[in-house]
């Protein structure tokens, strides 16, 4: 059976793949943009360089009024410092000089050499010959603009990837909703069904009970075994939806209870056991039906994929001060790595019948109902399973 949502990861590549593309785009007509940009604002301080070579040699004051007004004055967002040869500073312009300092002639000096570094990083300052064999330095930096386009597409991605990211939450929290929505409603309706046969079959067992004839009887006791299974199954169901009360349980005994059922109802060619590193009287915090029915899922499961035949050991072992680990480990066929992340899926299954949902119950129930953690810990194809389950004291 082909498992529900079994496309989802190749819609997430194709997304992220588009969304790259998109990226890639987006940066790239960026940059030619702050490319053609920075020409222009090179160009524009080369003008105002040679508009003040030009100054030294004009043939006449209007000239220079000229230069002064519509090219030395036509630079308005490009920060320029012009300095002697040895850096002293001679002018500056375009340069944000805070207000608590601009009376103060020191300060103001340092500030436009931290401003000159900054300039050097960025850009080879330009020579502009001077009277008598002088030479002057004009240091510029990318304007506010251009350093603001420069980023811009990096932080448009960052506010797109925040908000992809808010609907992806939002898109998975809906579909958990509903899928609880439906868990629930299965559940309940299935509890429900369950009341009307149960009801009949306890009136047959009071009924061979008080008979005669089924007198010493060891079906009459089989019976009543499996209508209290039936009671249990349905309190399962029943408690999908709701809060269900965790106790402090002996989970040895509360383990071996559910082998001990399950061991008369399995082939008879499979061995189970359950083994224990820790004191028999170690507690752990669980419901037990539906913890049983965690157990039963993942032993039925062990004996399909053993066809049969084999042994499942249930070891259980201790995680630190507040954690308890129950390895289930079979000697069926493995699960191959490609689908070890499929296994909990509703739908998945590799049997001609069923749904898949036996695995997708039993994880819902410890990783939700439990706080815990089920997971699969290790698989060889060939050679075996072991499925984890993890549990708080």
């Amino acid at each position: 059976m082909i498992p529900i949502y079994s496309q989802k990861n190749r819609i997430k590549f194709i997304v992220v793949i588009i969304a790259l593309i998109i990226g890639a785009a987006t940066i790239t007509y960026t940059n030619i943009l702050v490319s053609k940009l920075s020409e222009r604002e090179q160009e524009l301080v080369q003008l105002y360089a040679k508009g003040l070579r030009y100054m030294i040699s004009a043939p006449s004051d209007d000239n220079i009024v000229f230069i002064e007004e519509e090219i030395l004055s036509a630079n308005t967002t490009v920060p320029v410092i012009l300095t002697d040869e040895n850096e002293n500073i001679l002018d500056s312009k375009n340069i944000d000089i805070p207000q608590h300092i601009a009376d103060d002639p020191e300060k103001v000096n340092e500030l436009l050499q931290r401003q000159i570094e900054k300039m050097k990083a960025q850009h080879e300052p330009i020579v502009v010959p001077w009277a008598e064999g002088s030479v002057n330095y004009v240091f510029y930096k990318d304007s506010d603009l251009l350093s603001q386009l420069r980023y811009y597409p990096y932080v448009q991605l960052m506010v797109i990837a925040c908000f992809a990211l808010m609907a992806y939450f939002a898109f998975s929290y809906s579909r958990k909703a509903e899928q609880n929505r439906v868990w629930v409603g299965l559940a309940k309706e299935t509890a429900h069904q369950l009341g009307t046969p149960l009801s009949s079959l306890m009136a047959w067992y009071e009924y061979m009970k008080a008979s005669p004839k089924f007198e010493n009887e060891p079906i009459v006791a089989e019976l009543w075994k499996d209508i209290r299974r039936l009671e249990v199954i349905t309190e399962r169901f029943s408690n999908i939806g709701s809060v269900p009360l965790l106790r402090d349980e002996n989970i040895l005994q509360v383990t071996q209870n559910a082998i001990n059922y399950l061991q008369n109802r399995i082939s008879s060619k499979v061995d189970m056991q359950v083994v224990t590193t820790f004191s028999p009287e170690i507690t752990a915090k669980v419901n037990v039906p539906l913890f049983d029915w965690v157990i039963e899922n993942i032993c039925k499961n062990a004996v399909d994929a053993m066809e049969g035949r084999g042994s499942i050991t249930l070891q259980l072992l201790l995680l630190g001060k507040s954690n308890i680990a129950i390895d289930i480990t079979d000697t069926g066929k493995g699960i191959p790595k490609s689908k070890m992340d499929s296994v909990f899926l509703p739908g998945y299954t590799t049997k001609k019948r069923g749904w898949g949902l036996g695995l997708a119950l039993a994880k819902r129930i410890i990783d939700n109902y439990h706080q815990g953690r089920l997971y699969v810990r290790s698989s060889e194809v060939g050679k075996g399973t072991t499925f984890r389950i993890v549990l708080n004291r």
